[in-house]
């Protein structure tokens, strides 16, 4: 067993830094870096933008031992977090913050969000899809799937369920593509984290004027109760507005790229009646894409031994969950788009307590959206270069800036 390596190891210049660039060849694959990372063993490590070693981990079982363990912290104000930037100030809300108050906070936005309340809002998902597709059909082409159809699904849904007006949609949009910009400064992100926490905000004071059926409405309940603040309910806000339509958006229409570019698999799920055929598609190309694509950021709160190693009590921890994904030993021929395959044990939504809470959501609107798209327009194809493509390197999620498409 080994120990920290020391502090002269640390600054060695072997000592790769991450995040990693994807070869542009392979834009649906991890960084190959990745691979020989993940090749080397499941720990090793890496520096960030500031020059801070951290564990960068690269296998399955030890990404899933280290996320269920109640020695690591999601905490961004703990000493040695693995920060992305140089902000420590947590922002965002109960995704950074440790138990009692995480489960807390969390309890109070979990209800819509069930597998049975999911399930009750996919007719409305389904005439939300249909009436999109049979704006697609009678208008021009070719188009931009991103702007037509992969952004306003999941934003009409979000905007919805919290009670956000999607008239809104350009502005939240255009703010929240910033803070997930990792080029974007500090500055940058901070001005549009507070343009955003000011909109919700004022929308927070209007439910507590005039409530209504929507979560909003409920975290100002919880505002007049004495339970939150109106800060605290602002940043659940934007967390969940954020979150609610930039990951699905994004898995909408590289999902339907990588499709595109297997055709065997696509005529196989645009063939196929079968529902768990497209619920298995969904897992996965959730599997196989994994769009967050900067890691799992995590500090040890005590001593923990794994896999041969010692994680000393501060240490930052890097779960890179999208090679994670890619572990042979977790999933047979892992670099092979299989639709067939049963990958829901991915961790493309983490594992353990600080699992996403949107995930039924974003399971729903995509086995909605793989299940008609692409039977209602069969002839559906690229009209452009593949090497035309604008792929989101600069982001803290994956995907593509504009998809066009003809049929």
């Amino acid at each position: 067993m080994t120990g920290t390596p020391s502090p002269a190891d640390l600054q060695a210049a072997e000592i790769p830094e991450f995040p990693m660039p994807r070869a542009a060849q392979c834009p649906f694959d991890p960084p190959p870096a990745l691979r020989e990372k993940q090749q080397e063993g499941p720990l090793t490590r890496v520096r960030l933008w500031d020059g801070s070693a951290h564990w960068l981990v690269t296998r399955y079982a030890e990404q899933r031992a280290l996320l269920a363990d109640p020695r690591v912290s999601a905490d961004i104000t703990r000493p040695g977090y693995p920060s992305p930037a140089a902000s420590r100030s947590n922002t965002i809300g109960f995704i950074l913050m440790d138990d009692p108050e995480h489960a807390r906070q969390r309890r109070m936005v979990t209800a819509p969000f069930t597998i049975k309340r999911v399930e009750a809002l996919r007719p409305a998902v389904q005439k939300i899809v249909d009436d999109l597709i049979d704006e697609l059909l009678a208008g021009p082409k070719p188009v931009d799937l991103v702007e037509a159809f992969a952004l306003p699904v999941p934003s009409l849904v979000i905007c919805a369920l919290l009670g956000v007006p999607y008239a809104d949609h350009a502005f939240f949009q255009e703010n929240s593509k910033t803070i997930i910009n990792r080029d974007a400064t500090v500055e940058q992100r901070t001005a549009a984290h507070g343009r955003l926490s000011a909109y919700l905000d004022g929308l927070v004071a209007e439910k507590l004027a005039r409530p209504a059926d929507d979560l909003l409405s409920r975290l100002a309940e919880r505002v007049g109760a004495g339970e939150l603040t109106r800060l605290e309910a602002a940043r659940m806000g934007v967390l969940l507005l954020i979150a609610g339509h930039e990951t699905t958006a994004n898995m909408i229409a590289l999902g339907t790229l990588a499709l595109l570019e297997h055709p065997g698999q696509l005529a196989a799920l645009r063939e196929s009646d079968d529902p768990k055929l497209v619920a298995g598609t969904v897992e996965e190309l959730l599997r196989y894409l994994h769009i967050t694509h900067g890691g799992r950021r995590r500090v040890a709160t005590e001593d923990i031994e794994i896999a041969g190693q010692v994680v000393r009590a501060g240490d930052g921890l890097i779960l890179a969950n999208d090679i994670g994904n890619r572990d042979p030993a977790a999933f047979p021929d892992p670099d092979h788009l299989d639709i067939h395959r049963d990958a829901r044990h991915h961790v493309a939504f983490g594992f353990g307590v600080h699992q996403c809470l949107g995930q039924s959501l974003a399971r729903m609107e995509l086995q909605v959206v793989y299940g008609t798209l692409y039977r209602r327009i069969p002839t559906l194809r690229l009209a452009a270069a593949l090497d035309d493509i604008p792929f989101k390197h600069d982001g803290s999620v994956y995907g593509v800036y504009e998809l066009p498409v003809t049929w």
